[in-house]
């Protein structure tokens, strides 16, 4: 009997991509949807929400920040029969004062933990701190490959967690039964500073990249100077604030927890990244 596919929503991300790729080296049946996806899937268009869930036994949810679709997907794929889901929320998101919230994130992720755990179905929440991989594919990877990473986080330290990590728990869980009902918090082992993460990265991949300390005000202005519109620039500001303060330094145990093993470092995933060329001169 041919074997059900697997749902990974938002497969061109930086997980759910990784999760397509360690489902299909095992030979799982995957299918990988998104708005550019193999699968066409837009959460903003209910119209997609079936063909993605018809015939499918479990799903990865990477949901749109700031909304509430979570719910009402979930609630369909129930009739769909879907019997295990895995979220993909956020660290912090329980901590009192973790961080602003302007844009409505943090009461989106809590109402989507809420839907899942009261679905009925089998549920398993993963909670992955800041990606590793923000330096080589995300906010700050632009800055990295020009030389210079000027933020406002000071010398606030950050446990950054790979994204291959994240990923292997999301299998784990996809494919497992002994996760059905964890929350899993993820981080890397180790917190490093911003001024420690990009001279790691300098070593691997032997070229000088500079961690230059701004103020928030002087990180805002030249965020404006630059196009953003002053109210985007605050809000950004206020999503790396959580970095200047330190309240992603603790080191979590998800990882450990799901795949019985440490997460990797930042040195290993540096090292990774430069030798598959990901910090191109």
């Amino acid at each position: 009997m041919t074997e059900l596919p697997i749902l990974v929503t938002g497969a061109t991300g930086k997980s759910g991509r990784r999760v397509v790729s360690q489902l299909r080296a095992r030979g799982l049946p995957v299918r990988a949807a998104g708005r550019n996806g193999e699968h066409v899937f837009d959460w903003t268009d209910r119209g997609t929400w079936d063909a993605a869930l018809e015939g499918v036994r479990s799903i990865y949810i990477v949901q749109l920040d700031g909304t509430k679709l979570v719910r009402p997907f979930v609630e369909r794929a129930a009739r769909h029969g879907v019997r295990r889901i895995v979220l993909a929320s956020g660290r912090g998101i329980d901590m009192p004062g973790y961080a602003q919230d302007s844009s409505g994130v943090l009461e989106g992720l809590l109402d989507s933990e809420t839907a899942v755990r009261e679905s009925g179905l089998e549920w398993t929440i993963s909670r992955p701190g800041w990606f590793a991989q923000n330096f080589s594919e995300g906010f700050f990877a632009d800055a990295v490959r020009a030389g210079e990473l000027r933020l406002p986080t000071g010398d606030g330290a950050t446990a950054f967690v790979d994204a291959e990590d994240i990923a292997a728990v999301v299998v784990a869980a996809l494919t497992e039964d002994r996760h059905a009902g964890q929350i899993y918090e993820l981080s890397g082992p180790r917190a490093v500073t911003l001024g420690e993460a990009v001279a790691t990265i300098s070593e691997a991949t032997g070229r000088e990249v500079r961690y230059v300390p701004l103020s928030v005000q002087g990180y805002v202005a030249e965020l404006v100077q630059q196009g953003w519109p002053p109210a985007d620039a605050e809000s950004f500001a206020d999503v790396i604030e959580p970095l200047r303060t330190g309240k992603d330094e603790y080191v979590s145990n998800g990882v450990q927890r799901a795949l019985g093993r440490p997460p990797r470092t930042f040195a290993e995933f540096a090292r990774s990244t430069a030798a598959a060329g990901g910090w191109p001169a």
